[in-house]
């Protein structure tokens, strides 16, 4: 007999018990358990005794052994993530079709206010990551960011068996949040002995060169009635500065066509290679008056720029277009370190009372080169500068206009640095009452998250003080002109023109660090209840009810001068507020039928939620499912359910988070125009209300053992969803009329756009529609076992409609339409083969997505082009390709217990296709979506694992 503690045990009963996509997930995580090393069974274990322990199903409360649960669930098992040994589990579930648009390092390497740098955050459906709940254990998993999201990086990953991915609605089960689905990271509580992993990766290339480190022991004691274990971590990461030897890289652009005309049948964008920036270059360029196009090289010294063939804005192509670009200026990959610790301690009181405790601590610190400071052609010099060349100061004889990327600033650093904390005491135990046996569980949850955001940055007074250099006339020196009037301001002069001309001096002068602390802090109290009270004509009815009380609240600081958005971007503001919401739950599992004809068995799944929230009230969730078998090789299975999200602590309590963007002004002739856009909370906003169905079949057919297959229908229709408008947008939308918005908009004296204010608000429906497909096969091959394993994902529709601007379906969009929740290829798909040979098991793996456009409105052409619109604007190339990726894995078990592993992802190295960076300007334009093609290139990792 296998013992409790023992690892294969645990593997096979935690896969083998776990229901979702019926036989394919159980058998598939079998299959995959006899990998070498820690996976082989114990000498002296009873193959044919093996007793499955009971586990809890997260695609619901009922515990018990084999249901097949009406809503799906995919599983990944240890011997898979073992296999893969990536860097960060996030980085492998996110591979997994069902998901798409997540949030990830290298996704987010311009986003300095949004504070998400170094966040690995799952996206199922693609209809946000905080509409994806993630729990460990079962246990809610509280937000790292103010919007919601889960760091996955928080969660003691050496310690994982396995990790259930629930695809559908499911918050009558598990509370608000579970609209797109449930991931939970089930842990190996009982794991006694010592295991460690070291394993080290690079790129092809020689760099984002990294390392991780775990080492995990537990043990039992006080003859076996207790538990202890404690596991700790630690990963590093160099990352990628600027594009790195990366040769794919083209400077592609997205522009209005300046030849455009409503009737002339040119397409009104253009989306070209070889193209850059017109108005700005890295050390400043002339935009206007008879010096135009005369820009400031090294040393200031004055040259003659080639603007090339089309010039439209901010825009060019052709030309002096390397020179005048500033892609390679960010980075490409975060720099990141983390540590984790995690300990957990349970001890049986009596045979039927266990009480437990957990607690947990991590932290990360991430580094970027987020974004170059740009000023397209905004900065007025007065004839009079002091830093005018000489060569040209006799020319200049009026004020004039300039552009600059200021090279001698250096690109902005962003930092981030987090820390976890989450504590966990419990208590479980079984009761025998009313004929029945019950399984109850009591326990209270704290987690506390403090972030910490900065951003060296221009201080913009300071910067437009210093950069007016004049001569001081009583001394010759140079100087600001505000010092004339004001001697003791502490003005350092500023030479804007050219590159390696200004003093430390005058950068330490006009660079300031803008940041901003915040402190999440969540408790959860809950108790549920399992058990069989009664059987019917069909066997044992199962009920699990419980109640939870959780409250979530936010506090922080942030510097003085982020406070009146003093800083070129970032300018952190606290948030303050709380709120607590109190739930209670019923679920139950009905049999109507057992080995009947064309009904092998049915059974009813249903559920109901009460929910309570302190801001918004009160608001009721539930689900009805049922699973179907006529005869034991296919099953149908259908749910229908209400879901939920509350808004979150940025939603509601928000203070004015400022961000840097760029957009065009139609109120003056579509004049580029940068400017912050202000987003603030609402106490107002209600709950959103998700309507799900999901419908499947499952085929297990008899005749050929060891195959599953399963197809899946969900469709999914959120009504009051909460959407932020963003300042494109309102601006637009205030200049068609609808005057609601235009108290929002914030000019200066002269007309120009200084900020725009949005707010969320509960006006947009959402609709999510797709099939997923999934089969394995498993057999005997050549004196080894051979496995087999495909998952797609067919996305069908993903409309979005906030009530403002028109729906926008977004299926079939590889590009980012500048936000990640729009990047959602048609298709994604997984397929792998694997091979076991002791002592050596082998893998390969090919994932990849359909083709697809950069934008679903558009409408591509090239000639005869119908008039564009603001809803549907004309296009010359609105494609983007599709890609596959092959990565191979080889595990080699030298001992027993030790395992030599490498992995490769990328095996072809092959390129990411170009995706052309614009209309809009922000960060730094890399002309490439991390969310979908690999931007590493060929990535190798290699290590040991051992088990004692």
């Amino acid at each position: 007999m296998a013992k409790k503690g023992n690892h294969w045990f645990n593997s096979r009963a935690g896969l083998l018990g776990s229901a979702g996509t019926a036989g394919i997930v159980a058998f598939w995580s079998c299959s995959g358990a006899f990998a070498q090393g820690a996976a082989s069974p114990p000498a002296d274990a009873d193959h044919d005794e093996v007793v499955l322990e009971e586990i809890m199903v997260t695609a619901t409360r009922i515990q018990r052994n084999g249901y097949d649960a009406p809503t799906p669930t995919s599983v990944i098992g240890i011997e898979e993530i073992a296999a893969k040994a990536p860097a960060n589990i996030a980085d492998f579930v996110n591979e997994l079709p069902a998901l798409s648009g997540s949030t990830s390092p290298k996704a987010n390497v311009g986003s300095l206010s949004a504070g998400l740098i170094g966040i690995n955050a799952l996206n199922l459906r693609n209809i946000g990551a905080n509409r994806t709940l993630i729990l460990l254990d079962g246990q809610r998993v509280a937000a790292s960011t103010l919007t919601g999201l889960v760091d996955i990086n928080t969660l003691p990953q050496a310690l994982v068996k396995r990790v259930d991915i629930v695809t559908g609605g499911a918050s009558a089960g598990w509370g608000s949040d579970a609209v797109s689905g449930v991931v939970n990271f089930v842990l190996d509580k009982d794991f006694t002995g010592i295991k460690g992993t070291v394993q080290g990766g690079v790129t092809t290339y020689g760099d984002d060169r990294n390392f991780n480190a775990s080492l995990s022991a537990g043990t039992r004691f006080a003859e076996d009635r207790g538990h202890v274990m404690i596991s700790g971590e630690v990963a590093h990461n160099d990352g990628i500065k600027g594009i790195g030897d990366r040769k794919w890289f083209n400077s592609a652009k997205l522009f209005i066509n300046p030849a455009y005309t409503a009737t002339n049948g040119q397409p009104q964008l253009l989306n070209l290679p070889g193209a850059g920036f017109a108005t700005a270059t890295p050390g400043g360029i002339i935009t206007s008056g008879p010096l135009r196009g005369t820009y400031f090289g090294p040393g200031g010294t004055p040259a003659q720029f080639n603007y090339g063939s089309i010039v439209s804005g901010n825009f060019m192509v052709g030309g002096d277009y390397q020179y005048a670009d500033f892609a390679k200026s960010g980075d490409l990959d975060p720099r990141l370190n983390r540590q984790s610790v995690f300990g957990r301690i349970s001890y049986d009181l009596t045979d039927h009372v266990t009480i437990y405790g957990q607690t947990s601590y991590n932290r990360a610190t991430s580094r970027v080169a987020s974004l170059t400071q740009f000023n397209f052609g905004n900065i007025t010099i007065q004839p009079d500068n002091a830093f005018i060349p000489a060569s040209i100061a006799s020319r200049v004889t009026a004020p004039f206009s300039l552009g600059t990327f200021n090279q001698d600033l250096g690109p902005a650093i962003a930092t981030t640095r987090r820390s976890s904390q989450r504590y966990v005491l419990g208590i479980q135990g079984d009761v025998a009452a009313l004929g029945s046996d019950w399984k109850w569980d009591v326990y209270g949850q704290k987690s506390i998250n403090n972030v910490y955001t900065d951003g060296l940055l221009t201080i913009t007074s300071r910067y437009n003080q210093a950069i007016d250099a004049v001569r001081n006339p009583s001394t010759g020196a140079i100087v600001c002109r505000s010092t004339l009037t004001n001697p003791t301001n502490g003005c350092v002069p500023y030479n804007i023109f050219g590159t390696g001309v200004a003093s430390d001096a005058a950068r330490n002068y006009v660079l300031g660090t803008s940041w901003g602390r915040s402190k999440l802090t969540q408790e959860v109290f809950a108790g549920t209840l399992r058990g069989e009270p009664f059987s019917n004509w069909a066997g044992p009815v199962s009920l699990a009810t419980g109640i939870e009380h959780r409250s979530e609240a936010v506090s922080g600081s942030n510097d003085p001068l982020s406070t009146t958005r003093s800083y070129f971007a970032g300018n952190f503001l606290a948030s303050s507020g709380s709120y607590h919401v109190t739930e209670g739950f019923l679920e139950t599992v009905v049999p109507l039928a057992n080995e009947l004809p064309f009904l092998e068995s049915l059974d009813f799944n249903g559920a109901i939620r009460a929910t309570d929230y302190s801001t918004s009230g009160y608001v009721t969730t539930w689900k009805a499912g049922l699973t179907w078998s006529p005869v034991s090789d296919i099953s149908f299975r259908a749910t229908r359910s209400r879901d939920i999200r509350a808004p979150n602590l940025a939603e509601l309590f928000q203070s004015g988070q400022s961000s840097t963007t760029s957009f065009v002004d139609p109120f003056r002739a579509n004049a580029s125009t940068t400017a912050f856009q202000v987003t603030s909370g609402s106490t107002a906003l209600k709950p959103e209300k998700a309507d799900s169905l999901g419908l499947g079949v499952v085929l297990k057919p008899s005749f050929l053992p060891d195959f599953a297959a399963s197809v899946d229908y969900y469709d999914i229709k959120i009504q009051d969803a909460i959407q932020t408008v963003t300042a494109a947008a309102l601006v637009n939308q205030c200049f068609l009329g609808n005057t609601q918005f235009c108290s929002q908009i914030t000019r200066n004296t002269a007309g120009v756009i200084t900020s725009v204010n949005v707010l969320p608000v509960n006006v947009a429906r959402q609709k999510a529609r797709g099939l997923d497909f999934e089969a394995s096969y498993h057999r005997p091959a050549f004196g080894g076992d051979l496995k087999l394993r495909v998952l797609a994902t067919r996305f069908l529709e993903n409309t979005t409609d906030d009530g403002i601007t028109p729906p926008i379906d977004t299926a079939g969009t590889n590009g980012t339409n500048g936000t990640a929740r729009n990047t959602l290829p048609n298709w994604r798909y997984l397929a792998s083969v694997g091979y076991d040979y002791d002592p050596v098991s082998v893998s390969v793996t090919a994932r990849g997505f359909s083709a697809g456009v950069y934008n679903t409105t558009y409408i591509e052409c090239t000639s005869a082009c119908p008039a564009s619109t603001a809803a549907n604007m004309t296009i010359n190339n609105n494609r983007l390709p599709s890609a596959l990726y092959f990565d191979a894995n080889v595990t080699v078990s030298i001992q027993r217990d030790i395992d030599l592993f490498l992995a490769v992802d990328n095996v072809a190295n092959k390129d990411p296709a170009q995706m052309a960076y614009g209309p809009s300007v922000g960060s730094a334009p890399l002309s490439v979506n991390p969310l979908l093609y690999d931007v590493l290139g060929r990535s190798f990792r290699a290590g040991l694992r051992f088990r004692l």
